[in-house]
């Protein structure tokens, strides 16, 4: 379904009528498969650390701060994630982010998300940001990028979960916003492996970002960015990201299907896809029925890997619910699961010995579970 700030139109509906208990176990006909996916060694890169913050979190972190929120309690807050449409979740989202104002608050944030990570056998990955959000508000980019990554640090070293950090560009905000940010975060790209877009896409096309990418390319990152289904012209948004931008991954994307002509250059040039099931994981725009993403981008011979995007918001569901519920959902079989898996590792923004360490780990529990 694409329901979330990044893709948020189809399928509201049906998400709206039939609302996840937070914390809710996801259904399975295979409980075996349940079990192998729990086990498993995974990556995930499409997570965004905002995205991750749980309502008792806020709750936490306004009373260190000193803020009053509009909310009896932890339940009440759940209550009212009642979006309807883009603009609805992203007053939601962007009220959450209010309550992180210091460096530590970050640094919680991003702990927390590795922590419940690490807990479901995710043990490498990149994450992104929203600097925009944060900067325009007070907060300096020493706090944001600063506790993130002594977070990140602290969470290799105790729980073994390698991680990086994607800056992202809130993409309905001005390009000169987007610019500032970039050179704000450019005394820490030692901190960063890469730059990402998300936010609605509606009247914001890549290209409003190609001279963003272009610095961030030239300081030695790497270029990712969302295209979200069934947007307006998401195939013309695809074909920029890829021939125009040639972005180093993609996220979402699956309008691609759509197009024998670009599945066969993403194919060409190997683009990692960074699909999220859970929130976009349909196409419904201008076709008499549904198409599940993940099945079609699959049987198209695409590089798929699987991530949760933004859990907090949508049932607490991470990683190993998000990959037990597209098991059903795209008929997705043991060998399927385990190149989904050997994906996220291929696709990750690292040195080859290392990529190559982190698949040796999925071969070793591959060979342990047959």
């Amino acid at each position: 379904m694409l329901i979330h700030r990044r893709g948020f139109i189809a399928g509201m509906a049906a998400l709206v009528a039939v609302p996840r208990q937070a914390g809710a176990v996801a259904p399975i006909t295979d409980p075996e498969l349940a079990r192998f996916i729990a086990g498993m060694p995974k990556a995930e890169y499409h997570v965004h650390l905002e995205g991750t913050l749980e309502a008792d979190m806020k709750f936490a972190l306004a009373r260190r701060n000193g803020l009053k929120l509009p909310f009896a309690d932890v339940a009440a807050m759940k209550a009212s994630y009642d979006f309807h449409d883009l603009p609805s979740f992203l007053k939601i989202y962007y009220d959450g982010m209010k309550v992180l104002l210091k460096e530590q608050d970050f640094y919680d944030l991003a702990y927390a998300y590795l922590v419940k990570a690490a807990s479901q056998n995710v043990i490498y990955a990149e994450m992104f940001f929203d600097p925009q959000e944060h900067l325009k508000r007070g907060v300096p980019m020493a706090a944001v990028i600063g506790g993130i990554t002594r977070a990140r640090r602290d969470a290799q070293a105790k729980l073994g979960i390698r991680s990086q950090l994607i800056l992202c560009f809130v993409r309905d905000l001005s390009a000169e916003s987007a610019m500032a940010a970039l050179d704000a975060a450019l005394p820490f790209k030692a901190d960063l492996v890469g730059v990402g877009l998300d936010s609605d896409e509606k009247d914001n096309p890549p290209e409003k970002f190609r001279a963003h990418f272009a610095k961030a390319r030239v300081n030695g990152l790497h270029v990712t960015a969302h295209c979200d289904v069934d947007q307006v012209d998401s195939l013309g948004h695809i074909r920029t990201v890829l021939l125009d931008l040639k972005a180093d991954r993609i996220d979402h994307g699956g309008n691609i299907v759509q197009s024998p002509e670009l599945v066969a250059i993403a194919r060409q040039r190997s683009i990692y896809f960074t699909v999220c099931p859970t929130f976009s994981g349909t196409l419904r725009a201008g076709l008499k029925e549904p198409v599940d993403v993940v099945r079609a981008m699959l049987d198209a011979g695409l590089k798929v890997t699987i991530s949760s995007d933004d859990p907090a918001y949508m049932g607490s569901e991470y990683l190993n619910d998000v990959l037990i519920r597209a098991v059903d959902r795209s008929n997705l079989t043991r060998d399927e699961l385990t190149m989904i898996a050997r994906n996220g590792f291929e696709a990750a923004w690292l040195p080859e010995a290392d990529k190559s360490a982190l698949i040796a780990r999925l071969e070793s529990y591959l060979r342990s579970a047959a």
